[in-house]
């Protein structure tokens, strides 16, 4: 029996080098940790049990059948992450720079099909040149069967990806599919054809990190929802933003201990300035709201015309989505809708009550909107909003103008309590817009037209810019003012634990893509 011990004693510390000192050590100068390494910085300490350490590849072309690396290439397994169970993959660069085989593939589907039957988040740490070319076809095989499964499990669990070096090719799509994508800042990219090929195909001259880098990812294409300084950074933000999700979609997400207090905020008071269409920064209605320091902000850089991201009210996970007038003018454009869309929608399959904090002058104008989708696009907002199930407050702060104030979560599409702070201005549109379309004839005919126009425009702000003609519709379910907001807002979500709603029997919606 000791030789067999010591056998697998041996097996298991070969298999711990994974492609060898010497390209660990060229992991670590790239300022890289190593997969190991990130499974334990990512889970509780001791908690982690490895599955499939002993799986090879089982190729024998262009020289495979020398190279046997015991893992293959990928670190799979579960544990837990705050004392909550986790399944986990992470790409190992230093065997065959982290390609994907047959084999490899075969052990990522096991923990995911685990994952699926136990119902608990899959957390994947992505650094990979992409398929194993020596491999042809099954390496292909390998990434539809994942992403197959990435698909089966979209809305059942939650699926977290970490780029944390290469992704390129095929290798782009399951995290994609995923949930959240948090890149590394100087050391991860994602592209489906690389700098050479662009250059070859389109002549363009463009680097890795221009083409598909953490910023380009974060501000331009809205790819990657968070960015992160370096690994360890990278780690933290997944293990923050699992705790404010479910382990799945019958679950719901963990609340904290939380005893009342006095919930009134005066700072509220003085937020919105006296001219309408003066800016202010919506976060700090936010932050103000929500309690303190537990704002999680998505996608941070793509769309700063609209907010999304995670808090707590009395201890219980939000998702929040608000316009910004610090940006645009808070207005909507295709950018923003696709990405509180996706937001919303990811909140209400795991059971995230939704707030909306709303000043929205409309829908951005302009020839290259309308020719880019802004219809569809904004179509997307809508039906989030329209399907979700989940409790769902607004509050507006003050514009709330055209088909923007019904797009975003009026009563009209199912918001279940609707307030508004006596600055609100609940209209068609703005005044100015208004008055002129009116009262276009009498302007036109009177003697000092832009006196008269001010006149009008006056009279149709008294008449409509207010939140008390919806009020008194019913539209809006109180007018509060901005002070008690965190007070009311804990009530009535409180009241709404236990909403119950239905949609229509179904196979699944056809939402606007």
């Amino acid at each position: 029996m000791k030789s067999k011990l010591k056998l697998l004693d041996d097996k298991i510390a070969e298999a711990h080098l994974g492609g060898g000192k010497k390209r660990i050590e060229a992991q670590h100068k790239k300022g890289k940790l190593t997969a190991r390494e990130r499974i334990h910085f990512l889970m509780d300490e001791g908690s982690f049990e490895e599955i499939g350490m002993l799986v090879t590849h089982r190729s024998t072309e262009f020289g495979l059948d020398k190279e046997i690396y015991l893992g293959d290439g990928v670190i799979t397994g579960y544990g837990t992450i705050n004392g909550r169970m986790v399944y986990v993959y992470a790409q190992d660069f230093t065997v065959f720079g982290g390609s994907l085989s047959e084999s490899h593939a075969e052990k990522i589907c096991r923990i995911m099909d685990l994952a699926m039957q136990n119902g608990a988040p899959v957390v994947g740490l992505n650094d990979s040149g992409g398929a194993r070319i020596q491999e042809g076809v099954v390496s292909l095989g390998g990434y539809a069967d994942i992403f197959y499964r990435n698909t089966m499990a979209s809305g059942v669990i939650p699926q977290i990806s970490a780029i944390m070096g290469p992704c390129a090719g095929g290798a782009v799509y399951s995290p994609a599919i995923t949930d959240f994508i948090v890149m590394v800042e100087n050391m991860s990219y994602m592209f489906v054809t690389g700098p050479n090929v662009v250059k070859t195909v389109t002549h363009e001259e463009v680097s890795s990190e221009e083409l598909g880098g953490a910023q380009t990812h974060a501000s331009k294409s809205g790819v990657t929802h968070f960015t992160a300084s370096n690994g360890l950074d990278c780690l933290d933000k997944i293990k923050k933003m699992l705790s404010y999700m479910p382990q799945n979609c019958e679950d719901n997400p963990p609340a904290l201990p939380y005893e009342a207090a006095d919930e009134i905020r005066n700072k509220l008071e003085d937020v919105i300035p006296t001219n309408a269409n003066q800016p202010y920064d919506i976060k700090e209605v936010i932050e103000q709201v929500a309690d303190e320091g537990t704002f999680l902000e998505v996608h941070k850089d793509f769309a700063e015309n609209i907010v999304v991201g995670f808090a707590r009210l009395a201890g219980k996970s939000i998702g929040i989505v608000a316009n910004q007038p610090a940006h645009l003018a808070g207005v909507l454009d295709i950018h923003a809708s696709t990405k509180a869309a996706r937001f919303v929608r990811f909140c209400d399959c795991f059971n995230i009550p939704l707030l909306v904090f709303e000043d929205v002058p409309g829908f951005l104008p302009g020839t290259d909107q309308e020719w880019n989708g802004i219809i569809t696009n904004g179509a997307k907002l809508l039906y989030a909003f329209c399907e979700a199930t989940v409790p769902r407050i607004t509050v507006i702060t003050r514009k709330a103008y055209g088909g923007a104030y019904d797009v975003m979560n009026s009563k009209h599409i199912g918001a279940d309590m609707n307030y508004a702070w006596p600055s609100a201005e609940i209209a068609v549109m703005g005044a100015k817009g208004a008055a002129e379309i009116i009262f276009k004839k009498e302007i036109a005919e009177a003697k000092d037209p832009e006196a008269k126009l001010k006149e009008k425009e006056k009279e149709y702000i008294e008449l409509f810019a207010n939140p008390y003609k919806a009020a008194e519709r019913g539209y809006i379910d109180e007018v509060i003012p901005p002070s008690v907001t965190r007070k009311k807002l804990i009530a009535a979500f409180r009241m709404l634990e236990n909403k119950v709603a239905n949609l229509p029997r179904k196979k699944h919606g056809n939402i606007p893509l």
